[in-house]
């Protein structure tokens, strides 16, 4: 209750604190700049007629972004007398496998001082803003310059991006009703893609930028966020940003729109967000404050690093041998057939390339294109279970076989489905 009589307070206060400009008129002048040899276009959005504005740089969440993904809310800063400055997202050296925090922050720092030049703007009140990714991008750049007046960010987090992921994978896998060795399957694979290094910035780590910056942060989260871990982002601001204001929505997702469980997303902003950014960003208070971290049912754990048995090349060339020693058995037809050997050369195949088939459909639909789910694992991967135990029974009858018969083309079979119980147990087929 207290905290609502607060942000109502906050929110009335706004009228007679921001600058005078009309409820629905801000001017937009397209603007261009450039880091890296890279041109960037952006567009700044201002109350007409306005001096000695603040201004604000919008930085990006993760993947591909245009200006208007932003306009909404920098027109609602505009109308409270912020210059608010929303650009197109870079591409060259940004992708899914490729991109650079630092050239991201110094993205950001040439958008700060297109706005410094600007004749409506006060040099000294020029800040950035920054979602999710933008949240260790934002503080990144303030860390850089004094020319950066203050911070705001919107889901920051405080961890990893590995180890955020790693929690916003499971909480995806439980909303579906996974549990168990396939949710420990994904955060295997997403060991291997930080290992393989193809998982950009997965272990950069915030603390050291949070604890070095000098500047007023707001800080914003909902409670209901899946996406980063929100009590620990708030617990790890506080205590590493030595001049912040952290503020946690009650009914509200990761980029604080309106939610009824995190997932979902209802038109509109949390209540009193767009408020409360333009009055702190006019009047920065001079007390930290912050609002007690919401609950997470569970903590985020670290992704560490592969150990000397798992190198991501020994994980991609195992399958290619798991099917070469497989198909092995039925492609060289010389001597009695053993029934245990042919149930262990199918078994095998089907489970191996059942696994692959698996391991791409969940990076592609996080585990939404599995179909039902029983006893916490999706019917595919239960069927893939059962083959692994069928390979593993089938490996004994045929090591029995091939003692009575020491032929290579056994042999080769065996050696198949030895291998195959390390990496069955590894990659949860083999677990519970």
């Amino acid at each position: 209750m207290r905290k609502a009589v607060l942000l109502a307070g906050v929110i009335l206060a706004v009228t007679a604190l921001a600058p005078p400009a009309s409820a629905a008129s801000v001017t937009n002048d397209d603007v261009t700049f450039a880091n890296g040899g890279v041109t960037l276009h952006g567009t700044v959005i201002a109350p007409p007629g306005g001096t000695k504005l603040p201004g604000l740089v919008m930085v990006h969440g993760s993947g591909a972004h245009s200006r208007e993904d932003y306009r909404e809310q920098a027109e609602a800063f505009a109308r409270q007398g912020i210059a608010t400055l929303i650009y197109d997202k870079r591409t060259d050296g940004y992708s899914q496998f490729e991109r650079s925090y630092s050239t991201l922050a110094d993205d950001a720092l040439a958008a700060v001082s297109v706005l410094r030049k600007r004749s409506d703007v006060d040099p000294a009140r020029v800040g950035v803003w920054g979602l999710s990714e933008g949240g260790w991008v934002a503080p990144l750049a303030a860390s850089r310059s004094s020319d950066v007046a203050f911070v705001v960010t919107l889901g920051a987090n405080g961890v990893e991006p590995s180890r955020q992921q790693a929690w916003a994978v499971e909480n995806q896998f439980r909303r579906l009703g996974m549990d168990g060795s396939i949710v420990r399957m994904a955060s295997a694979m997403l060991r291997q893609l930080a290992g393989a290094g193809v998982f950009p910035e997965a272990h950069y780590d915030p603390v050291p930028v949070l604890t070095s910056l000098r500047q007023p942060v707001l800080g914003l989260w909902g409670a209901k966020d899946i996406l980063t871990p929100p009590g620990e982002a708030v617990r790890i601001f506080r205590e590493s940003v030595a001049h912040h204001t952290l503020r946690v929505f009650p009914d509200a997702q990761h980029q604080l729109r309106r939610t009824t469980d995190g997932f979902d997303k209802l038109p509109g902003y949390a209540p009193g967000y767009l408020e409360l950014v333009g009055s702190w960003v006019n009047h920065p208070p001079a007390v930290s404050t912050a609002d007690a971290p919401p609950v997470q049912d569970r903590p985020s754990t670290a992704v560490t690093p592969l150990a000397w048995y798992e190198p991501t090349w020994l994980q991609l060339a195992v399958p290619v041998f798991l099917l070469v020693a497989f198909a092995w058995y039925p492609l060289f037809r010389r001597g009695p057939a053993a029934r245990p050997a042919r149930w262990l050369s199918a078994t095998g195949l089907l489970a191996v390339l059942g696994f692959l088939v698996v391991d791409v459909l969940i990076q592609l639909s996080m585990g939404k294109g599995l179909g039902p789910v029983v006893a916490g694992r999706p019917l595919p991967w239960l069927a893939l279970q059962l083959l692994s135990l069928g390979a593993v029974a089938a490996t004994i009858g045929t090591a029995v076989a091939w003692w009575r018969n020491r032929g290579p083309r056994l042999g080769v079979l065996l050696a198949g489905g030895v291998v195959f119980v390390p990496w069955a147990i590894y990659w949860g087929l083999l677990g519970v």
